[in-house]
């Protein structure tokens, strides 16, 4: 079925919504006596209309884009009879490709719902002081919401009024180095303004703006017109780890002693989680966070009949990056054998036994209603990592590689270590480029982060990262067995190995394809970007 949504119809959609139902977490209750003529009068009226920027609008996103491309792209998810994993995976996406069409919609619903929030706050009479904290909360989202266009599709719209493209949708698009500029505007100035003690549990905070910034400048660093320089611009690396030591030296975050501890909704809003989507306990279609019905093994597990999760499994390519008895690998993925007391308690926990060679999802995966009374069908009620601490520590360390093959940096390596120690693993004496990746896509493996990384190494090594992605093969599928207690993956010589069509390894697969019904819009979409014109002065004194 073809999937037609609009920047035209999300600016209408939004303007809804802020009377829609927020997370508990947030303690936020809808409201039904909003309107023009008495909001945006108060502290609780900017609480309200920021509540949503934690969940509805992020919905489309999270719904199965967040893993399907962050994940499924990147090759550590595989499924193969899935619309919604399977084209990024094998490349075959066009602007037609549902999730890719909501993905772009729900952005801009972001971006929007941020922007009237904005203008709203803006036009108030209450304190100047209270007013640029709940701004600052709106450029965290909104700047969030650009770093992702710029990231996916590169050249994207920027737009700070609904209203302006209400009146007239066929605008130019700006260049992705603008795209990213803008988003590190918006995270600056959140970092500047947003408080240091989130005001109510869930919320960011200045150090989760700074935790996000040290991803934006370590992106940005790399991003020029020479995408094979190998290079990066050490003013940005210098400046991603300032912003991490920031986030990590004065901030409240800490991490959590188990890792598997992360991924539990008793955890929801932990001492690592420093943005994460807030998705509301047996809450109503739109703000309920949907990833267990697409990975649960069986129904036996989520104690309903949401249980698609048989197909969507563990690639033979990410297996094999797993050291012996790294813990995260049973948190991350299900394999035969593995027992998860957390799930199908009162029968006394939950041993994998599926009889088959495929490995399956664990992240997301949290059991059923008799286990937690806020898991509802279709709905964990597991809150979505945007980023934790653990990702600010790889930030740390990656700023302090830079343009170098290896690091002893002391501080670079406790932080690692301190990572792989939680995964009860060896610390390691040396940081090279190549290890320091592998640490990434292990940590943040099922997060929906790793082809953000890749993206963001192409900036500079495209023709290595373009080498890496053609040799996982993905034309092959290759039959394999896994021995739980040791993290082994062996190929199965008694099964044929499959093959299975997809497209060119090139340049373009960098880059996603515009939704068809925008280009039809806005022809402008298909046409050379024009330079945004900044009418703010940047943020020099965060530092």
């Amino acid at each position: 079925m073809k999937t037609y949504i609009s920047i035209k119809h999300i600016l209408f959609t939004v303007l809804f919504v802020c009377i829609s139902s927020c997370s508990s977490e947030l303690d936020i209750s809808p409201s039904d006596q909003i309107s023009k003529e008495n909001f945006f009068q108060s502290e609780q009226d900017f609480l309200a209309a920021t509540g949503p920027l934690y969940n509805r609008v992020w919905f489309s996103f999270n719904d199965k884009f967040y893993f399907g491309l962050g994940d499924g792209r990147s090759n550590n998810l595989y499924a193969p009879f899935s619309d919604y994993i399977f084209p990024f995976t094998d490349f075959t996406e066009t602007g037609l490709t549902g999730p890719l069409v909501e993905a772009w919609g729900s952005l801009y619903i972001v971006i929007q719902q941020s922007n009237r929030a904005i203008l709203g706050i803006q036009g108030s009479n209450v304190d100047e002081e209270i007013q640029r904290e709940f701004i600052a909360e709106a450029r965290f989202m909104r700047g969030t919401a650009y770093w992702y266009l710029a990231s996916l599709w590169g050249d994207a719209i920027i737009s700070t009024d609904p209203a302006e493209l209400v009146q007239n949708p066929i605008v130019n698009k700006s260049p992705r180095s603008d795209v990213s500029e803008f988003a590190i505007r918006d995270l600056e100035y959140a970092a500047k303004y947003l408080p240091e003690q989130a005001r109510q549990t869930g919320r960011v905070t200045k150090y989760s703006a700074f935790g996000m910034l040290s991803r934006f400048y370590l992106s940005y660093a790399g991003l020029s017109d020479e995408p094979n320089s190998g290079q990066r611009n050490q003013e940005q690396l210098n400046l991603a780890l300032k912003a991490a030591t920031k986030a990590i030296e004065e901030g409240p975050y800490t991490l959590m002693e188990d890792y598997a501890d992360l991924f539990t909704v008793e955890n929801n809003n932990n001492e690592e989680s420093m943005f994460a989507l807030q998705w509301v306990p047996n809450g109503d279609y739109g703000v309920g966070n949907a990833h267990q019905a697409f990975f649960a093994l069986n129904s036996e597990i989520t104690g309903d009949a949401a249980a698609y999760g048989f197909f969507t499994r563990a690639t033979y390519d990410v297996l094999q990056i797993y050291a012996p008895n790294d813990l995260r690998r049973k948190a991350t993925w299900m394999a035969d054998g593995d027992f998860y007391p957390e799930i199908n308690k009162e029968n006394g926990g939950y041993t994998v036994d599926h009889e088959n060679t495929y490995v399956n999802v664990k992240k997301g995966v949290v059991g059923s209603t008799k286990d937690n009374p806020a898991i509802s069908i279709q709905n964990s009620a597991l809150n979505t990592y945007m980023l934790r601490l653990g990702e600010v520590y790889l930030n740390y360390a990656e700023a302090v590689l830079g343009n170098n093959a290896s690091t002893t940096d002391a501080n670079a390596l406790f932080y690692v270590n301190a990572l792989r120690s939680r995964a009860g693993l060896t610390d390691l004496t040396v940081l090279t480029r190549e290890s320091l990746f592998l640490e990434r896509r292990i940590e943040l493996c099922m997060e929906g982060q790793y082809w953000y990384d890749l993206v963001r190494q192409s900036y500079y090594e495209q023709q290595e990262v373009l080498n890496f992605i053609d040799a996982q093969d993905r034309g092959s599928v290759i039959p394999f067995t896994y021995d739980a207690e040791t993290n082994k993956v062996t190929i199965d010589e008694t099964r044929d190995i499959t093959t299975q069509a997809v497209g060119a390894v090139n340049e373009g697969i960098l880059l996603l394809p515009y939704p068809e019904s925008e280009v039809v819009q806005n022809p402008l979409l298909g046409q050379p970007p024009v330079p945004y014109e900044f009418t703010e002065e940047r943020i020099t004194d965060l530092f």
